[in-house]
C-alpha cells in the first residue's frame, strides 16, 4: 500500500472544518502543529507592535487513492480560493510504521 503526506498550512479558524472534511473522505486522523507564518507581504502593525498571523500546520497520512478527494475537501473546507487563507501540498512517503491497526479496521469484510 502506498502513502502520501498531505500538508496543509491554514488559518486556525478553518482547521477543525478541514480535519472533519478529511475524515469524511476516509482519513482516520491528523497531526496539528501550531505556528506562525510569513508571506509575501510585511506583517501588519498596530500602534507600533507587529501582529503576526497564526497558522496551523495540519499533517495527514493518506493512502494514495485518498489524496485527490482529500485535497478537494481541504480546498473547499479551508476556503483556499480566498487570498491568504492557506496552502496545501503533497509529499511522497517512503516507509510507514505504526498504522497497521488503522488500515485493517477500514478494510471491507
Amino acid at each position: 500500500m502506498k502513502f502520501k503526506v498531505i500538508v496543509a498550512a491554514l488559518k486556525p479558524d478553518v482547521t477543525d472544518d478541514v480535519v472533519e472534511a478529511a475524515k469524511a473522505c476516509g482519513i482516520s486522523g491528523a497531526t496539528i502543529v501550531p505556528g506562525r507564518g510569513t508571506g509575501m507581504h510585511e506583517a501588519k502593525t498596530f500602534l507600533g507592535l507587529t501582529l503576526e498571523t497564526q497558522t496551523d500546520v495540519v499533517l495527514f497520512l493518506a493512502e494514495e487513492e485518498l489524496v485527490r478527494p482529500v485535497m478537494a475537501a481541504i480546498h473547499q473546507a479551508g476556503r483556499l480560493d480566498e487570498h491568504g487563507t492557506g496552502v496545501i501540498f503533497v509529499l511522497p512517503v517512503e516507509q510507514v510504521a505504526g498504522i497497521k491497526d488503522e488500515i485493517v479496521r477500514r478494510q471491507p469484510n
